[in-house]
């Protein structure tokens, strides 16, 4: 039986092969097409078949017979269209990568040991320390308080979505804001379709708010990078990028708090 990367890049390439014609941006298709390319291609289906569309959006490589026909610059993502729609889609920025040349900010860690000591370097562990250590705060200079974890909604034109954590928060002037929190641990990526959908449930659930779309990823066990994302006349892009290692106290050096100084003091 061929491996699931296997299996999931046969039945993919099927279907986007199926509909593309050349000069197209934007390739539509159904989970039921799913069913139709395994049964052409004797392909057995998991059990879950969403499992091999969320390959594709956030872990695997699309195939290569897909990537070849995006003009240069452009990738295909997979975006949602409703309830068990997606359409292939030409973007500029599928995966949300840290910036290996940004500098670090030390926090001390105040994760409580016996949590650290049982986490797991995924996608809990890294909102359990962004919760323990404030942050969402400490990155947006506003005041935030966690709402619900994992909130699964539908939004009209996507379908349902899901966000891994939602905090809303207050800044000085009293102006309210909700932050939803899409976090990526072990060897998932995020994407930027994720974004898109946070922007969809923030004006669909939240449209008295200021939205502010915030990605965290692992970069090491105890180094996190958040990136926060705002809209603009050219689409999504990243707003602001910071990269936080948590440590013991008493590894915050006088020179730390010296060079923290002297950057500049910004308010989002």
């Amino acid at each position: 039986m061929a491996t699931n990367a296997n299996r999931y890049s046969k039945l993919i390439e099927n279907i986007f092969l199926r509909y593309y014609k050349e000069g197209l941006r934007e390739v539509a298709f159904k989970r039921e097409d799913l069913v139709t390319a395994a049964a052409k291609l004797g392909v057995e289906l998991p059990k879950n078949l969403g499992d091999i569309v969320y390959s594709f959006r956030y872990r695997a490589a699309l195939p290569k017979a897909i990537r070849k026909r995006a003009p240069e610059g452009l990738e295909w993502v997979i975006r949602p269209t409703g309830q068990a729609k997606y359409k292939f889609s030409l973007t500029a920025m599928p995966r949300i990568l840290p910036n290996t040349l940004l500098a670090e900010t030390k926090i001390p860690d105040a994760t409580p040991g016996i949590i650290s000591k049982y986490s797991f370097n995924d996608e809990q562990g890294l909102l359990t320390k962004l919760r323990y250590n404030r942050l969402i705060d400490i990155f947006t200079g506003i005041t935030c308080y966690s709402l619900q974890n994992h909130l699964r909604t539908t939004v009209p034109e996507m379908g349902q979505v899901e966000t891994d954590e939602i905090y809303v928060g207050v800044d000085q002037r009293g102006a309210q804001y909700v932050f939803p929190v899409q976090a990526k641990g072990g060897t998932d990526q995020l994407g930027i379709v994720q974004i898109e959908q946070d922007f969809g449930l923030c004006a669909t659930k939240f449209p008295q708010l200021v939205c502010r779309p915030i990605a965290a990823q692992f970069i090491e066990r105890n180094l996190i990078a958040l990136f926060a994302f705002e809209e603009g006349e050219s689409g999504i892009a990243i707003s602001d990028e910071k990269h936080y290692r948590l440590v013991p106290p008493e590894q915050m050096t006088d020179e730390d708090l010296i060079n923290y100084r002297k950057r500049a003091f910004k308010i989002t």
